[in-house]
């Protein structure tokens, strides 16, 4: 909302708002098909660790779209790094730190073969992350040979099944409460600073208490079950660090201007081959993340884990508004897109929906997202 010749007029931005309706209209949808059953605190619990491994992945493919690329390898990956995590501590009794290690080293590694293909032999993303898709499927089947590799040591599990005790929860949420007023009234002051519109200090006021409202409300919903999934604050981390790498680092901002125009910013002296070298060594770190939390969460690694997730991912980030053709997108928009993306699985699973009506109505979200963006790009022009 902007004040314009003395009147205040509203700003509406379809695109950011869009999503975030359409989630509410799915949870609302999803809570009177359940009689309840969606918003009790122990779905909630379960649909926020659903989530964990679709938001990590996200977050590195939102890195690979903004910059105008794709990696349809992530899903292989994560269960290729997740495999020989469990493999290394099941059949050859490496402790957990040990294992982790090596699964994300392997991901590094991954990252570091496919970004100089991209970068370096200008083959492009598609076809070498689709190659890598297959390869990696190929060798977690040859080293599994077939098997489901389990149990893990409980230090493992914890990663993925583990919850927060409800006092750690509430002095977490008294944290997010007085980080959250810090930096809107920070940013507030520093607009007012370089001279830049601000909204008046009652509206201010109001987001920082709506959003301090979403964390009690967040813990609370949290604690009524088991505590705060461990998995769930890995994203959060997540999520706070590539909010800050993609909004206020160097970095970030070239692969904003990679993905907007990449001749442009070749001319501006951006370096395309090393800053395109690092987005793909991050989506595969990621992904390897994303794959020792699966393993974790599922207490075995199996031949098809991972699998059709890089899809999932695709999806979060087209539905949290980030564009296929590059240079627009957001995390938190990519968390929004993997949400709904969850709460779509699961709330078709307590309804005992079928599989392919599954397949059907995330399939039809999936267009609808990309609809609106293209719609609204058409609308600014």
């Amino acid at each position: 909302m902007k004040r314009e010749s003395g009147k205040l007029r509203f700003n509406f931005d379809i695109r950011a708002y869009t999503m975030i309706f359409a989630l509410i209209a799915i949870w609302v949808i999803f809570t009177v098909m359940t009689d309840g059953t969606f918003l009790r605190a122990r779905n909630l619990a379960l649909l926020a660790r659903q989530m964990s491994v679709t938001s990590i992945l996200a977050i590195g493919m939102l890195l690979v779209i903004v910059a105008g690329h794709i990696d349809l390898s992530v899903g292989s990956v994560a269960g290729l790094t997740g495999a020989v995590a469990a493999i290394l501590q099941v059949w050859f009794n490496w402790s957990t730190a040990s294992s982790i290690a090596a699964a994300i080293a392997l991901g590094i590694a991954i990252g570091v073969w496919q970004g100089f293909w991209v970068s370096y032999k200008k083959v492009p993303a598609f076809i070498v992350s689709l190659g890598g898709m297959m390869i990696f499927r190929g060798i977690l089947m040859g080293i599994a040979k077939g098997q489901t590799v389990a149990p893990l040591s409980d230090s493992f599990k914890f990663i993925g099944q583990a919850y927060l005790s409800t006092t750690v929860g509430m002095i977490l949420a008294g944290i997010g409460i007085v980080a959250t007023i810090y930096f809107i009234f920070k940013s507030r002051a520093s607009r007012i600073k370089y001279g830049f519109e601000v909204e008046n200090i009652g509206l201010t006021v109001l987001k920082a208490a709506f959003y301090s409202g979403l964390i009690v409300a967040f813990i609370m919903t949290m604690n009524a079950y088991e505590g705060v999934p461990v998995p769930v604050i890995l994203v959060l981390v997540l999520v706070l660090l590539f909010t800050f790498i993609t909004t206020k680092t160097k970095f970030g901002r070239y692969v904003y201007a990679i993905g907007g125009n990449v001749e442009a910013a070749r001319l501006s002296g951006i370096n395309i081959n090393k800053i395109t070298m690092l987005i793909f060594i991050i989506s595969s770190l990621l992904a390897s993340i994303g794959g020792v939390v699966l393993t974790a969460r599922l207490n075995a690694a199996t031949i098809n884990a991972g699998n059709m997730f890089e899809l999932d991912a695709v999806a979060a980030c087209v539905i949290g508004g980030t564009s296929l053709m590059g240079g627009s997108g957001s995390v938190a928009g990519a968390i929004i897109g993997a949400l709904v993306m969850a709460s779509l699985d699961n709330g078709m699973s307590l309804m005992n929906t079928q599989a392919f009506y599954q397949y059907i109505v995330k399939g039809l979200i999936l267009i609808i997202a990309v609809w609106v963006d293209i719609a609204t790009k058409n609308k600014g022009k």
